[in-house]
């Protein structure tokens, strides 16, 4: 019984080293959290109501960037834009949408555009996409944040 007894404390005593260790620092944990993170990729995409009920990541991404790009057409087919500029066929888009859910459009032009105006497709765009459908931001660690995309946009349809 005594040896029992010595055995037994002799691993408690033993064991408590087990109790001691050192607890990382905050900053510490905080800096390998931070790398850890891909700043350039969103945990949950922009969506618009029609896309929230698909649960897969890929075709909820792609859901949303043919909405985008189908509202954008129906908008601007409305306009003189195809009559003004013939020869132009597609535009690409820059869209912007901040994390209170805001959007914001910009023509992107290549840089030998001297062709067109870009003042008046610009503001030809921002007339016409003024009461767009809202957005939901996209999420990072459950926080809403701004994502920027381009997307192409075909003026013409043949």
């Amino acid at each position: 019984m005594k040896k029992v007894l010595l055995l037994f404390l002799f691993f408690s005593l033993a064991s408590c080293q087990y109790f001691d260790r050192q607890v990382p620092s905050e900053k510490l944990l905080l800096q390998n959290e931070l790398k850890a993170i891909n700043w350039n990729e969103v945990d949950v995409f922009p969506s618009v109501l029609a896309c929230e009920k698909i649960e897969d990541k890929a075709l909820r991404q792609q859901c949303f960037f043919d909405f985008l790009t189908q509202t954008i057409q129906q908008k601007l087919n409305l306009d003189t834009l195809t009559i003004l500029y013939p020869e132009l066929d597609t535009i690409g888009v820059k869209v912007t949408v901040f994390a209170n859910s805001d959007v914001q459009f910009e023509p992107q032009f290549p840089k030998d555009s001297v062709a067109y105006d870009t003042i008046i497709i610009d503001s030809i765009l921002r007339a016409r996409l003024v009461d767009f459908p809202k957005i939901n931001p996209a999420l990072k660690r459950g926080i809403p944040v701004k994502t920027q995309f381009i997307l192409p946009v075909i003026l013409k349809v043949e």
